[in-house]
């Protein structure tokens, strides 16, 4: 999992909506604050017996002490759960039961039965992210009403400066909440621009300290994080690249080993499907063939512009 989370520019925590925070999450919390993981929560399974909303959030706040900014709130409980209200658009997400796997969903008014909570929740929204950006803060001091896109980039300012953690809910075995939950990632969660230049030393002297940023006009440079075995490839190493470009057939250096490596087929993942692609450039997370002496947390970089890198 730390080998995971170093990699990842952003992160969506899951939670169990009867369950709630579980040890393992506390862990793997804390293993993602070490690293500056910028972060967005699911609560997940609000159509089971026992499921509640509000008191995951109050788990999030009091056990991860993280500051928790609700974003939706669920429409009915447990067997009578039915969509979500989106607190930032102040709209209702019904999901139609004919529909297979939730597939579709009708915008709509906010039911009356749910107004008053849902204009309080949104004034708690717009409270929160006016205490949390400076741009929100000036047009809540006004008496201003942000737009929707105006608290959509607040909520990605404050959600990448890992001030604030949006919250959405759902249920995923249904399929109910999460096409908003996509597009929250989209929206809120850091694209590799947004994440800072990688910092790395030099391969012979570790008080040279080198930079990459996340162009594909740097120097190539990147990271092996995990080793798998494929029954019909064989030996798959995951690498995410954070500067520069590499293809199909090119020669890099591993700087820990000093050893020069031959980049095979290059695979962009789908869980458990594969895309084999020429290239792959600054940001991307590939597997690739043909590395025989790399091994996890180590770099492979250009062997013109030798580096190391750490995180």
């Amino acid at each position: 999992m730390e080998r995971n989370l170093r990699v990842l520019d952003g992160a969506v925590a899951v939670f169990d909506g009867v369950a709630g925070v579980e040890p393992q999450s506390e862990t793997v919390w804390r293993q993602a604050d070490r690293y500056g993981v910028p972060r967005m929560c699911f609560v997940n399974k609000l159509d089971r017996v026992g499921a509640e909303f509000h008191r995951c959030v109050d788990m999030i706040e009091n056990r991860l002490q993280a500051t928790p900014l609700v974003l939706q709130l669920p429409i009915g409980a447990e067997s009578d759960f039915k969509g979500i209200i989106d607190l930032v658009a102040m709209k209702a997400l019904l999901w139609n039961e004919e529909a297979k796997l939730g597939e579709m969903y009708d915008t709509l008014d906010i039911p009356e039965s749910h107004a008053e909570v849902a204009r309080e929740w949104h004034d708690k929204l717009v409270e929160t992210l006016a205490e949390n950006d400076d741009e929100l803060m000036e047009l809540y001091l006004e008496g201003t009403e942000p737009t929707v896109e105006q608290l959509h980039a607040g909520i990605r300012r404050a959600t990448i400066a890992a001030k604030l953690t949006p919250v959405t809910c759902g249920t995923a075995f249904k399929n109910k909440g999460v096409q908003p939950l996509l597009d929250a990632i989209v929206r809120y969660l850091p694209s590799p621009l947004d994440v800072e230049a990688i910092e790395g030393h030099a391969v012979r002297d570790e008080d040279q300290v080198l930079t990459r940023k996340p162009s594909e006009d740097e120097p190539f440079s990147a990271l092996a994080f995990k080793i798998a075995s494929d029954p019909h490839l064989g030996k798959l190493t995951f690498v995410r690249i954070y500067s520069g470009v590499v293809e199909t057939g090119t020669a890099v250096l591993n700087s820990v080993k000093e050893r020069k490596e031959r980049i095979g087929k290059i695979y962009r993942m789908h869980a458990n499907k594969r895309t084999e692609i020429e290239r792959a450039g600054a940001g991307d997370i590939v597997a690739v063939m043909g590395l025989k002496q790399t091994t996890t947390g180590e770099t492979l970089c250009d062997d013109a512009s030798r580096s190391s890198l750490s995180r």
